[in-house]
């Protein structure tokens, strides 16, 4: 790895990384991808290669990274658990920073989260905050975007709403449920990667996609799209938690959590500004209508099951 034209996506085996790595390749682009799945199956063939994060290994992580002239890191955990935590995520990511700036790499584009705080006192808002800093500190160019939620075939999120508007007969939203989302589609946030990955004037992108809804709209919205009529009702946070861990419990997942809640209730999955992407949710759920939500995505399937390749729906 010699040459200043590789381009490295870390998770090019998961979800919005595989994107980002076809949409890297239909522009003939080598690509690697940095994986904690090195044996999950690879979509991509012999056209990806796989490598560890060597997280643990720092003079192997830069190594790895000689000769890559840009690196699109997705790499983030959902919530803390046994297994991994945002903590250790955050650590991971800094590292992973100080090995682009060692070998070279001219430019990072990161994927962040709409209204990151060094404030926050949630985990979750707060580490994507210090990351964003700590990634201005390596003097690297740098294209930060800020996305809110995604949807596409790997999806989680929607794709479990639907799933739970099919099975069960009444839906609780968290309070009025009038706080708000934009969502983006996957593959217009791995358009806007690669296109940022070209350029190395230093942006912050609010990657939104062009639908805002409130999360009982959305909910609303995908029960008609999917033909279930349900009954939404408001429900306290404590109710709508305790009922999604019991859920969860079911499935063997972790559906919801604490902090998930109240970055909801808190409206930080929205922002003022114009939208970055052009698919609509409500076209691209109409074009899914009969397989969206047929089958449960887990999350903590994908965690365990590191061979798999990500199941669409």
């Amino acid at each position: 790895m010699n040459k200043k034209n590789i381009r490295a996506v870390t998770g090019a085996f998961g979800y919005s990384g595989k994107y980002i790595a076809r949409r890297l390749l239909d522009r003939g682009h080598e690509v690697i991808t940095l994986t904690n799945s090195p044996n999950r199956s690879n979509p991509f063939g012999e056209k990806v290669r796989a490598f560890p994060f060597y997280f643990d290994e720092p003079g192997k992580l830069a190594e790895t990274l000689e000769g890559v002239s840009v690196l699109y890191n997705t790499y983030w955990v959902r919530f803390n658990h046994k297994m991994f935590t945002h903590a250790d995520t955050v650590k991971n990511s800094i590292r992973m920073f100080n090995a682009a700036k060692k070998a070279g790499v001219e430019r990072i584009v990161h994927i962040s989260i709409t209204n990151p705080s060094l404030d926050s006192h949630l985990e979750y808002f707060n580490g994507k905050a210090q990351l964003e800093e700590a990634l201005k500190e390596t003097g690297i160019s740098y294209a930060v975007l800020r996305p809110t939620v995604l949807f596409g075939k790997e999806d989680i999120l929607v794709n479990n709403i639907a799933w739970a508007l099919r099975h069960l007969p009444v839906m609780g939203v968290f309070g009025s449920g009038k706080y708000r989302l934009q969502p983006i589609y996957v593959d217009d946030l791995a358009l806007l990667a690669v296109e940022e990955g070209e350029k190395r004037e230093n942006v912050i992108i609010d990657a939104i996609g062009p639908e805002t809804f409130t999360y009982k709209e959305l909910i609303r919205t995908i029960a008609a799209i999917i033909g279930k009529k349900r009954l939404i009702l408001p429900v306290p946070p404590l109710v709508g938690y305790i009922t999604g861990k019991l859920i969860g419990k079911l499935v063997g997942d972790v559906t919801i959590t604490r902090e998930e809640i109240e970055g909801l209730m808190g409206d930080l999955l929205y922002v003022d500004a114009p939208p970055a992407g052009k698919t609509k949710l409500t076209d691209w759920a109409k074009e899914h209508a009969d397989t969206l939500g047929k089958k449960y995505t887990s999350e903590m399937a994908r965690r365990k099951d590191r061979d798999s390749e990500y199941n669409c729906n």
